[in-house]
């Protein structure tokens, strides 16, 4: 029996895209050409929305557009999202349809629907819900509820062709991931883009272990409260006050961890079950260990291209290990990668020319929609065009500004090669096996001293991004941290010819501290020359002359760094007492020499002559990352004011003790 059609009269909702944003905005006014396309698809789509069943009784809502002209079959593209598929109301139409602005005009039934237990779908939420391998009976997960689903539209939707595209971004990439595992025989194509995948290592909560504070703290204030029935609207979401559009200063006065539970118990009345789940698990535990979709992704048939951004701080992460792991467990199928200059989702909403102060030098987002996300789902569920153009590994290299491709991720055509930590700030590559290492005159390492009372912010912005994080910090100049006692600088001299990197950074360093914790956070960042000068818009000023890109500048207005450039790359942090295993943590011996090596998301990008390569090392990045307590602790994440102390941190370079920053250098 058929669901009867669900109508709802509309209302004014937050229709959150792109993973995570918890303050509730109208949305812009609409551009010309957007209001163009908005008119486009009222002509040509009829919507309806229905009820679906699903293997345990409950029923999941979803929205279906369905073209006008009926004298074609079309093939699906289904995204499933917990950030509401509104507006609701038969009447009421998105503005867009499909991944981006392409797809309107291509040819497709679009469906879209809430994930269990959010907005009108019934049933209860849980946060990335565990996989379940051999389910019995009417065991659900995520697998499920999308088999049932497209099951339900392949029978009962009319003029479909039989094939099914998934796609999502973020929360919705991961969603896709999982609608690969043991996926329904009509889904052709998934597309996870910057797909969520495990909260613990490298995506959005944790990396390595360290809580990212600011962009999770903000995103559960909203998402993380409890929807009491469902409902198209987000008006049992009581709002947050921060008190304050400096972020910095917030989360700097709430203090030690244990007081953030407490802050949104205060506020709302009740705690929100999520966040303090994470506070009760500091360690790589089976709690993480089963929200980990790595090892799951597996029993895949499906077409597979993923898509992250080099400046995602949320799921970098998670982009490249999502193709690594479907490569790796699912030999045989079609399975590429698209990285390119953006944040968090930029692919599909900018040009992509710009991030912040840097400039790519051509509009990669548009590049990317037109050659590589239409031409992958018309491929696989037309059976039109041609993909030649889509390679295995498909980069763009931030540094040269231009597109590659590689052969596989980690690149096999690049060599890890060694720069080494020296006294007096530089940074020298390596010669032979192991590289030149440092002499035994001179000093022996460098020192500073961390106090979690007055910790390096990771942003030179002082606003309301910084409840969050402003989009652009990954590409921002880096002069202002440099300049701090609690910050040491090491730089090669200028480079006689170009280098370029393409693969993980390996951060292999010598650490003590006078305490028993610390986190040490690693920067990789290209100096541009000192008469570097930001590139023009493309934009004329009034006189008639070509706007430049404007540096950065303070609360007065006055430029600050009038040229050169010190433009990160990556930057992560490593827990001290993780050095050993994420599972079992170790106290650090006070002022004891240990070996502290991780392995940071990589880059693809060309350091050019004349530039310098830098390393930062420092041991707060805040409120991107919770402060360390800097004294071993069960759980630091119940700390208090009072755990916070000062410690003396040393970085060694020394024969016996060689820092090094390995870097994979493409010979090309």
């Amino acid at each position: 029996m058929k669901p009867k059609p669900f109508f709802k009269l509309s209302i004014a909702i937050l229709f959150l895209l792109f993973g995570a944003a918890s303050s509730f905005a109208q949305p812009a006014p609409l551009t010309p050409q957007q209001r163009e396309l908005a008119d486009y698809i009222k002509s040509h789509y009829t919507k309806s929305e229905v009820m679906i069943p699903m293997r345990d009784g409950v029923k999941l809502f979803v929205c279906i557009y369905e073209p006008k002209d009926k004298k074609q079959k079309y093939p699906i593209m289904f995204d499933r999202t917990p950030y509401s598929v509104g507006p609701y109301g038969p009447d009421n139409y998105k503005t867009s349809l499909g991944p981006d602005e392409l797809f309107a005009r291509a040819g497709y039934i679009f469906v879209y629907g809430d994930v269990r237990g959010r907005y009108l779908s019934e049933g209860v939420y849980e946060d990335v819900r565990p996989y379940i391998p051999n389910k019995k009976g009417n065991q659900i997960d995520e697998t499920t509820d999308t088999y049932d689903t497209v099951d339900w539209l392949i029978k009962n939707v009319p003029n479909n062709n039989g094939r099914v595209g998934v796609y999502g971004i973020s929360y919705p990439g991961f969603y896709t991931s999982m609608a690969g595992i043991d996926g329904h025989p009509a889904i052709k194509a998934i597309s996870p883009q910057a797909p969520v995948s495990d909260w613990f290592h490298g995506d959005d909560n944790h990396h390595n272990g360290a809580l990212f504070l600011g962009q999770n703290f903000s995103f559960f204030t909203g998402f993380g409260q409890p929807r009491p029935v469902p409902t198209s609207n987000n008006d049992y979401v009581k709002p947050f006050n921060y008190g304050t559009q400096d972020g910095y200063k917030f989360y700097f006065d709430m203090g030690g961890m244990k007081n953030s539970g407490d802050a949104f118990e205060k506020q709302f009345g009740f705690r929100l079950k999520f966040w303090d789940q994470m506070m009760a698990h500091p360690n790589y535990d089976q709690f993480w260990k089963e929200r980990n979709i790595f090892p799951n992704l597996r029993n895949i048939h499906a077409a597979v291209m993923t898509v992250g951004g080099w400046y995602d701080d949320e799921d970098l992460f998670g982009a490249l290990g999502t193709y690594q792991s479907i490569e790796k467990q699912n030999p045989g199928i079609f399975n590429v990668l698209v990285m390119g200059p953006w944040c968090h989702g930029c692919w599909a909403r900018t040009d992509g020319d710009w991030l912040g102060t840097a400039y790519f030098g051509m509009k990669t987002g548009v590049y990317y929609r037109e050659h590589f996300e239409l031409p992958f789902f018309n491929h696989f569920l037309k059976d039109l065009g041609d993909i030649s153009q889509i390679k295995e590994v498909n980069v763009f290299d931030t540094g040269a500004n231009q597109w590659a491709d590689l052969p596989n991720w980690s690149p096999t055509v690049s060599a890890d090669t060694p720069v080494y930590l020296m006294s007096d700030g530089k940074l020298v590559f390596g010669n032979g096996a192991n590289g030149a290492r440092p002499p035994a005159s001179g000093k022996l390492f460098d020192e500073y001293v961390s106090d979690p009372w007055n910790p390096v912010p990771y942003t030179e912005k002082r606003n309301s991004d910084t409840i969050r994080y402003p989009r652009d910090f990954m590409t921002e100049d880096q002069r202002f941290a440099a300049t701090r006692p609690d910050v040491l600088v090491y730089q090669t001299d200028p480079l006689t010819e170009d280098i370029t990197v393409a693969g993980s950074i390996k951060p292999e360093l010598f650490v003590s501290s006078s305490g028993t914790d610390s986190d040490f956070i690693v920067k990789l960042i290209d100096v541009f020359p000192d008469d570097y000068q930001y590139p023009e818009t493309g934009n004329k000023l009034p006189n008639g002359q070509p706007e430049r890109m404007r540096p950065p500048q303070d609360s007065t207005g006055s430029i600050l760094t009038p040229n050169g450039y010190e433009m990160l790359l990556r930057g992560e942090p490593m827990p001290a007492r993780f050095r050993n295993s994420f599972e079992r943590p170790e106290p650090l011996r006070p002022n004891i020499p240990a070996k502290l090596s991780y392995v940071m998301p990589g880059i693809v990008h060309t350091f050019k002559k004349g530039h310098r390569i830098m390393v930062q090392v420092q041991s707060t990045w805040f409120p991107l990352v919770a402060r360390n307590p800097q004294k071993f602790m069960a759980n630091y994440k119940l700390g208090t004011d009072a755990d916070f102390q000062k410690a003396t941190e040393r970085v060694y370079h020394s024969p016996q003790y060689p820092s090094r920053v390995v870097l994979p250098v493409w010979k090309k």
